[in-house]
């Protein structure tokens, strides 16, 4: 522990602690005569001389929210698994490397593009598709179970085109569906599935008008396998006389509104009280109105949801078993029923622990989730005798949440100053200013120390804090004499151990952009370092991002804990210059769709990445950069061009007022500048890139080197968008 005193009367040596910086008509105290404070949070990350990348694994719980797809690899970076399980050891992917691809200037071989970034692994997606698909059809043989299985992505998890058109491509070969709840969710859809599998699913949930329903309709005229499944019992009229107008035949779900419900945040969906769904005595109502239309056959599937992550399989087949109960007596009461679709559910864990007692975690696999479900519908169905429908599922979270990572880098962190005491004759000059009743806490201050009192130094510390507080704000204590006490006061924390030892951590990141769960709800997601992990982190840190909110921080982390192990900002350790990334993981659902332009600052840039025999293992096959200032400017109905001209016609103005000869080529730089600002992210660059500061420029960098692992094949060639936008004219 550091000395805390520089001004101690040299007559009185503290033999075995640390003193105060007293003034002279004061004794300097011995403050602690039994060694060091308690140790703290960041102490207990630091001891020990030996660290390696096994103890980052460990101290992140990567090898738990990880497995199979993240690990740590022996550079100290996060190292990614694109086949999960499958992969070998030459296919896994360095993260740093992409970032470094993505990030780095077009004339060093990099792809130019701005922080933060999104990084999909398409890999990844096709293999949870895969292992879900793998898992029920295991059960389904298993058990003897005498239908199959067939997902459904519900598009509201992540509606990117890509992410959509890559399930269809990739479960084309299981029938793998889309779920729609809006208009255009259900056009997207439509488009998609034209090109998947004829007997792919398309589900349409979602609260219904007029144009919705005639717009599936339209898809069932199509020859998609189209259900509307009705979420209100009003909306059947709709689909009866619509579906006659259009002279189609209609295949019709329901949503049952189950008792069955889970006690976490995700389970508000559930229960008799849940916000979608028909009751028994609406069901009864559905199916007498269609035996009356004579369109009874048309009910062929019933759906339920139980609300997202169930925390166990015990739960589930509960829900499970009650909604297989009314599938059977829906065959009872004639309808041509054939699926039983058991909604979303399917969680994923996202802080490593498999609890079944967090909203965060559950405490099962897939394998199990799937045997539990076919176990709990064969069970009703053999019971009461009715042939096993086809299973559907509709789980999008557990699909698409592995396959994307948020990278963002922290560009700057608080500092512990070490305060600066004054001298002897200083602090006599301070304690002479001070009130009778500040100088009283003095003295009592002094006292606790030499007793060794830490309570009681606190104490007095902090009502001479705020007793010079209200002497500054009267006028009687000026700021320099306010800054010493702070001083003093801030040695005492210190030497006691309850100074604050987390850092703040400043990202370039909207923490309402691009993680509005954690705001929203704090739903916590996996938060690392991507590369130093073979070093000790010696900090402790929270992240505050670039908004001017006091919301947008991330100061809870998994496991329950309220900092994150960090490094220092600045270190070249890594040889990555000083710059320091970290990866938000298992946010593939919901956040980009959810994400809003608090602040203006717009989304990622993004790129995509397939594994492939380069030698580094990946290939970017897209990339695109964020929404520029233009771009989110637009949103808000603001008209970037006109907001230009207006803004060059004033610097023409007000130029024209000045002298010299270079009053043309002043206005051309600002101007240009003004244009190249429209143009950029509204994200943190270097002051290198500034374009007031660095040479503005419209034109494309010369083609780079690729450097072994970057290439455009024919085939997505059309998909890049690198090239930089055209620069208005000035």
């Amino acid at each position: 522990m550091p000395a805390l005193g520089c001004c101690v009367d040299a007559s009185v040596s503290p033999p075995l602690g640390y003193a105060f910086s007293w003034d002279s008509s004061l004794p300097a105290p011995e403050l602690f005569s039994s060694g060091v404070p308690p140790a703290t949070n960041a102490a207990a990350v630091t001891t020990g001389s030996h660290w390696s990348t096994d103890l980052s694994s460990a101290l992140y719980r990567v090898d738990g929210w990880g497995a199979p797809y993240f690990s740590v690899n022996s550079s100290g970076d996060i190292s990614v698994r694109p086949h999960g399980t499958d992969t070998l050891p030459h296919q896994e992917i360095d993260l740093l490397k992409v970032v470094k691809k993505a990030s780095d200037p077009k004339n060093l071989g990099g792809l130019g593009l701005q922080m933060p970034l999104v990084v999909r692994f398409p890999d990844v997606l096709k293999n949870r598709l895969e292992t879900l698909q793998s898992a029920f059809d295991m059960a389904v043989n298993s058990q003897g179970y005498e239908a199959h299985y067939q997902g459904v992505y519900p598009v509201k998890c992540n509606q990117d085109r890509f992410v959509v058109e890559d399930i269809v491509k990739f479960g084309s070969p299981y029938r793998f569906g889309l779920e729609a709840g809006s208009k255009p969710e259900l056009l997207l859809a439509m488009n998609c599935l034209s090109k998947g599998s004829a007997d792919a699913l398309l589900v349409c949930n979602g609260f219904k008008d007029i144009e919705y329903i005639s717009l599936a309709l339209v898809a069932r005229k199509l020859l998609l396998n189209t259900v509307i499944v009705l979420e209100q019992e009003e909306e059947l009229d709709l689909v009866i006389d619509i579906s006659r107008k259009m002279a189609v035949r209609p295949v019709i779900g329901l949503r049952a509104k189950l008792r069955t419900k889970h006690s976490g945040h995700f389970g508000s969906t559930s229960g008799e009280k849940g916000k979608f769904g028909l009751t028994t005595t609406q069901i009864l109502r559905v199916v007498k109105k269609l035996d009356e239309s004579g369109m009874l056959d048309c009910l062929q599937l019933l759906h339920f949801h139980i609300g997202s992550q169930i925390p166990t399989t015990e739960l589930l087949a509960d829900g499970v078993g009650e909604a297989t109960q009314i599938y059977s007596e829906l065959v009872r009461l004639g309808a041509g029923m054939k699926f039983i679709d058991i909604g979303g559910g399917l969680g994923i864990d996202y802080d490593g622990s498999k609890s079944s007692n967090s909203d965060v975690s559950v405490g099962y696999g897939i394998e199990e989730y799937a045997s539990a479900v076919v176990q709990a519908v064969l069970y009703v169905c053999d019971r009461k005798g009715v042939k096993h429908p086809v299973i559907c599922s509709e789980s999008g979270r557990a699909i698409v949440s592995h396959h994307s990572i948020l990278i963002f880098e922290a560009v700057s962190a608080s500092t512990t100053h070490v305060s600066t005491q004054p001298s002897s004759g200083g602090l006599q000059s301070l304690v002479e200013t001070l009130n009778e009743d500040a100088r009283a806490d003095y003295r009592n201050l002094s006292a606790a120390a030499v007793r060794g009192e830490y309570d009681t130094c606190l104490l007095y510390s902090d009502q001479l804090k705020q007793r010079c507080v209200e002497q500054f704000k009267d006028g009687s204590l000026d700021i320099e004499q306010l800054a010493a006490v702070d001083s003093i006061c801030d040695c005492v924390s210190k030497a006691i151990g309850v100074a604050d030892p987390v850092r703040t951590y400043h990202v370039n990141l909207s923490v309402f952009t691009s993680i509005p769960d954690f705001w929203g709800f704090s739903q916590l997601f996996p938060i690392v370092p991507i590369h130093r992990l073979d070093e000790k982190p010696t900090m402790r840190g929270i992240l505050s991002d670039l908004t001017c909110d006091s919301d947008g921080k991330v100061d809870k982390f998994i496991g329950g804990e309220s900092s994150l192990p960090l490094h220092e900002i600045g270190s070249n350790a890594g040889g990555d210059g000083g710059r320091y990334y970290l990866g938000m993981f298992l946010g593939g659902a919901y956040e980009e769709a959810l994400g809003g332009l608090h602040n203006l600052f717009g989304g990622p840039s993004v790129v995509r990445v397939l594994q492939s025999d380069s030698p580094h293992s990946f290939a970017v096959t897209r990339s695109v950069p964020g929404p520029s200032c233009a771009d989110v400017l637009r949103a808000m109905q603001f008209e970037p061009e006109l907001m230009f001209e207006t803004l060059k016609h004033r610097a023409e103005e007000f130029l024209e007022q000045g002298e010299g000869e270079d009053k043309g080529l002043a206005f051309a730089s600002l101007t240009s500048s003004l244009a190249q600002s429209f143009h950029n992210m509204p994200y943190l660059v270097s002051s290198s890139s500034c374009c007031f500061t660095a040479e503005a420029t419209a034109s494309a960098s010369a083609n780079a080197n690729n450097g072994g692992y970057y290439y455009y094949s024919e085939d997505n060639a059309a998909d890049c968008a690198t090239e930089e936008d055209e620069i208005w004219s000035y």
